[in-house]
């Protein structure tokens, strides 16, 4: 079962974030999916979140399963860390922190991350190789371009 990432598709950060997570998922774990789209509107909202809050990562943990789960902020970040696996594990760590204190991190980040990572002016379009990775807009399939 794969988890679901939702990143804001503009943000420079978390595009090199997506680039990352890309080149260390041997275990094809992880899909993508922009918060500007459709799929996670619907998705979101069935959690009563709001994809519209941009400053906000989400995972969506086992996603299509019935154990499917969403994290979102800093234990979003965490628990992608944590399943890249090697010296990834370490970020596990992390959890030994208060949930207050992991969200003003991750809070303090997202507050600059436009002026330190760059935004772009329309989401990014995955290379290639990666496409099947990221989920079309409003369903579960892959692109077809």
């Amino acid at each position: 079962m794969a988890d679901l990432i939702f990143y804001d598709g503009v943000c420079g950060l978390c595009n090199r974030l997506n680039q990352f997570i890309l080149k260390r998922d041997s275990a094809d774990r992880f899909r993508f999916t922009s918060l500007q789209g459709s799929l996670a509107h619907d998705l979101l909202h069935r959690y009563g979140r709001d994809a519209d809050d941009l400053n906000t990562v989400y995972v969506i943990i086992d996603h299509g399963a019935r154990t499917e789960r969403l994290l979102s902020k800093g234990r979003a970040v965490i628990h992608v860390l944590k399943s890249l696996g090697g010296a990834w594990k370490l970020a596990r760590v992390f959890d030994l922190l208060p949930l207050a204190v992991v969200d003003a991190l991750y809070a303090f980040v997202a507050r600059h991350r436009y002026r330190w990572f760059g935004r772009y002016d329309a989401c990014a379009v995955p290379a290639a190789h990666d496409r099947a990775k990221f989920l079309d807009e409003g369903t579960d399939r892959p692109p077809t371009t």
